[in-house]
């Protein structure tokens, strides 16, 4: 059965279109990549992008998409932040009980993605995802804001909310909390760390001639391969 639609409604389809079909981007100067010059390991590439994409202005370059999949093999995406990059992979935390930290214990096979359209690059990063202990875990924490523990103390993160009163009235008292016992144990709270198995940058260009340079890791795990491919 079709809906009908009323003119405030269809007024506000035709103003969505229009402006989605007015946006353009990267209308300013790019930066070049020389994929020939990287170098052989993807950790590096992916440090002087970060800075680079900062230095330009980027607003909020350590925010990164999370995809996952869950018991029923449904993909599942969201946004959170980098806490590091490091020779052990790309690190983030989260609740182990949260959607992703139980869709991760179930398949610990997951996707990062950055995007700076600012330079007009992306970085794509496919691999398995460890947790760290739980004294890393209380370390990831310790050095992070008031709020960040306030946060992990309110838990039940992805659970069904009553009403946005009973979170505030939790959030208040974690806030208390934070601030009078900056040691409170979050016991669910925990890092994980993706061990990159694929790292993909990708440069864009104002004439689409994109270039994308893939990183794989060899079949004993030891070095890397390096390969363009096709925008």
């Amino acid at each position: 059965m079709t809906r009908e639609i009323g003119k405030a409604e269809m007024d506000q389809i035709d103003a969505f279109q229009a402006v989605l079909r007015s946006l353009r981007v990267w209308d300013g100067p790019l930066p070049g990549f020389d994929a020939g010059a990287a170098p052989a390991e993807p950790l590096p590439l992916f440090r002087e992008w970060f800075l680079h994409a900062a230095a330009a202005g980027q607003a909020e370059p350590h925010t990164m998409s999370l995809a996952t999949v869950d018991g029923a093999g449904r993909p599942d995406v969201r946004t959170l932040m980098l806490h590091d990059a490091d020779a052990h992979g790309w690190h983030f935390a989260s609740h182990s009980t949260s959607a992703k930290g139980r869709q991760l214990a179930g398949h610990p096979d997951a996707a990062l993605g950055f995007y700076w359209p600012a330079v007009a690059r992306q970085i794509r990063i496919r691999g398995r995802v460890t947790p760290c202990g739980p004294q890393e875990s209380r370390a990831d924490l310790a050095v992070r804001s008031r709020g960040a523990l306030a946060a992990a103390l309110t838990g039940r993160q992805s659970e069904v909310l009553g009403s946005v009163q009973e979170l505030a009235e939790a959030s208040a008292a974690a806030w208390e909390r934070a601030g009078t016992e900056p040691d409170a144990p979050a016991p669910t709270w925990t890092r994980y760390v993706l061990e990159a198995a694929e790292v993909e940058f990708f440069q864009g260009d104002a004439a689409r001639r994109h270039i994308r340079l893939r990183y794989r890791r060899t079949g004993d795990g030891t070095g890397w391969t390096r390969e363009l491919l096709w925008p």
